[in-house]
């Protein structure tokens, strides 16, 4: 029983990071890998291309169950798909072959870095298009008649 309750403390970390991450891309459609990756390299200190790696494992089921939704439903754009193709998988395997050519320790503070403004972007972009789809100003002093001032 003791084993049992040391294996389970040491996975509620990794419960309640993939809880947080799949609260927010459930609500926003977007930002898994983002907040994962954050969390696991920030939280859990564990190394940038070990969270990149366990996180693009949980994304191939996800995100493969999500393709052959849209795929069944009709919602695919297939000459975007097939542009998109060769440079995404090109950058996927040029940014895990950075992540493993480099030392964790110097790569830490950029991968945060890097994650942060895309979430946060990401976040801010979806709120602005969001709010200007329900016909609203966006919490945004910037924002002004459908574009930035």
């Amino acid at each position: 029983m003791d084993g049992f309750l040391a294996a389970l403390a040491e996975l509620l970390p990794f419960i309640a990071i993939g809880f947080a991450a799949q609260l927010v891309d459930g609500a926003l459609g977007m930002a898994f890998g983002v907040i994962t990756n954050t969390l696991l390299v920030g939280v859990v200190e564990m190394p940038p291309a070990l969270a990149s790696q366990r996180v693009h494992a949980v994304e191939c089921f996800t995100t493969a169950a999500s393709g052959i939704s849209h795929l069944v439903h009709g919602n695919i754009d297939r000459s975007l798909f097939a542009r998109l193709l060769i440079p995404g998988v090109i950058g996927g395997v040029a940014g895990a072959y950075l992540l493993s050519s480099i030392d964790a320790g110097a790569a830490k503070p950029f991968v945060l870095g890097y994650l942060a403004l895309i979430g946060g972007v990401s976040a801010g972009a979806r709120a602005i298009v969001s709010a200007k789809d329900q016909g609203r100003a966006p919490c945004c002093p910037a924002w002004s008649g459908g574009r930035f001032s």
